[in-house]
């Protein structure tokens, strides 16, 4: 990614160029691994100061890692927001979200498995899955869930849990334009929503029909 000359570096705060950073230091990520040496090589390309975008992440890895998915969350919201995916199917809104995350770190395969492998450690799991979670809350609110009970949970989990295995699939996905990992989500998005409407029908047994509308959960709008 070619810096953006019309954005001073010097003018960012630590904040701000963290998020600028995260995509280049990805791309740097794919050779060095997430180490400083990708944030060193990320500067250089951005034309940033080294040592003020180290100030950027005293965490290490697990910063530059959650920065390069903070990233890609505010794409995908630019890109995909609330009043554009409500012409969609609920179904639709979910594999068009998701899709975009893949879309946007498409080259970067090698960087997600190392990335993978930092997350998976004992001592990132918790930050790992509430940093998971976050993605997947961000993609219902785009998606219109509008769920306080218990579903506004269920549903993030298991969104979370469909991203995180299609993202296993995708890092090694060779097949033409990654037919097999379209293929793999389509499966589980279909799987969720006949076990969805199958739940539905357990906890509702006196009703004829359900919406297929319904994914993990009631997002109908209220009645007015």
């Amino acid at each position: 990614m070619a810096p953006n000359s019309a954005i001073d570096p010097v003018d960012l705060t630590l904040d701000e160029l963290r998020l600028a950073l995260a995509p280049l230091i990805a791309d740097a990520a794919i050779f060095d691994g997430w180490k400083d040496a990708a944030i060193v090589q990320a500067a250089a390309d951005f034309g940033a100061d080294p040592d003020v975008a180290k100030l950027a992440f005293p965490g290490g890895a697990m910063d530059m890692i959650g920065a390069w998915i903070a990233a890609t969350d505010a794409k995908m919201a630019e890109a995909l927001p609330a009043e554009l995916l409500g012409a969609m199917p609920i179904r639709e809104r979910i594999r068009s979200l998701v899709q975009f995350r893949l879309d946007a770190i498409a080259g970067q395969e090698e960087a997600l498995k190392r990335a993978t492998a930092i997350m998976a450690m004992p001592q990132n799991v918790a930050k790992s899955l509430k940093t998971g979670w976050h993605s997947a809350d961000i993609m219902w609110r785009l998606a219109g869930d509008t769920a306080t009970d218990y579903n506004h949970y269920t549903k993030r989990t298991i969104l979370a849990g469909i991203y995180t295995a299609t993202l296993a699939v995708f890092a090694d996905d060779s097949s033409d334009d990654k037919a097999r990992t379209k293929a793999f989500l389509g499966r589980r998005i279909e799987g969720v929503m006949k076990f969805e409407k199958t739940k539905a029908k357990w906890l509702n047994p006196n009703r004829e029909t359900f919406s297929v509308s319904r994914f993990l959960g009631r997002l109908r709008y209220p009645s007015r």
